[in-house]
C-alpha cells in the first residue's frame, strides 16, 4: 500500500473515533547549428503530524541527484571528467560540445520527451565547436561550459529566461524549460586577449 493510501486509512479511522480537523492532501523538427549556437525544471504532499514512521514520497526518477546553481540551472554529472583536476574554460576560449536537446524531460524520465536537435545524426556525432562565455550561444550554455572540466558530461536543465526567452525559436516555443545532455569534449589553448577584447569582457558580464 503506498504512503498515500496509508495515510489516508489511519485518518479515517481515527475521524471514526473523535473529530478531527481535516487536513487537504494536499515532428521531431531540427533546428539548425546556427539557431542553436546563436540563439542556443513536483511537489509530493503527505501528512507529518499524524503519520509517524514513514519517509515521505521519494523524488521523481533521478531528482536526488541533480544540483541547482546559483543562476537556476539544473545539472547532474552523467560522466566525470577524465582529469578533475584540469582547468575549466575561460570566457573566450574555443571549446567543442557534444549534445541533444529535448523539451518536456529527458527520454529516462518521461514518454512526453521530444528531441529537437542533437550533435549526433545518422551518420555520426560533429561536436558543436563555439567560443565560451561571449553570447555565442544561449546563456544557460555558457554559464554551464565555463563550470565543466573536459571529458565531463552531464545534464542540464535550463529554465527559459536563460534560453529562448518568451519568445522561443523554430520548434521551441516561449517559455520552454531546456533539457540538455552535454559532453564537454574538447578545450583549445588559452586566449591572449588584445586590450579591446579585454573591454568588451568587461562590459558584457555574463
Amino acid at each position: 500500500m503506498e504512503l498515500t493510501s496509508i495515510a489516508l486509512f489511519i485518518v479515517s479511522a481515527l475521524l471514526s473515533l473523535q473529530a478531527i480537523p481535516a487536513f487537504s492532501l494536499s515532428s521531431t523538427e531540427s533546428i539548425s547549428r546556427r539557431e542553436v549556437g546563436k540563439s542556443i525544471i513536483g511537489s509530493g504532499a503527505f501528512l507529518t503530524s499524524i503519520v509517524g514512521g514513514f519517509a515521505p514520497p521519494s523524488l521523481a526518477a533521478g531528482e536526488e541527484e541533480y544540483t541547482t546553481s546559483d543562476r537556476g540551472i539544473k545539472y547532474a554529472v552523467t560522466m566525470p571528467p577524465s582529469d578533475p583536476s584540469s582547468h575549466t574554460p575561460v570566457r573566450g576560449q574555443k571549446v567543442e560540445a557534444k549534445y541533444t536537446l529535448y523539451l518536456n524531460g529527458f527520454p529516462d524520465d518521461t514518454a512526453q520527451a521530444k528531441k529537437v536537435d542533437s550533435s549526433k545524426g545518422p551518420f555520426g556525432e560533429k561536436p558543436f565547436k563555439f567560443v565560451a562565455g561571449v553570447g555565442q550561444v544561449i546563456k544557460g550554455w555558457d554559464v554551464s561550459i565555463l563550470d565543466m572540466h573536459l571529458g565531463e558530461a552531464r545534464k542540464l536543465v535550463i529554465p527559459a529566461e536563460l534560453g529562448y526567452g518568451a519568445k522561443g525559436t523554430g520548434p521551441i516555443p516561449g517559455g520552454a524549460v531546456l533539457y540538455f545532455n552535454v559532453e564537454l569534449t574538447d578545450i583549445g589553448a588559452e586566449p591572449n586577449f588584445n586590450a579591446d577584447q579585454e573591454n568588451w569582457l568587461a562590459e558584457h558580464p555574463l
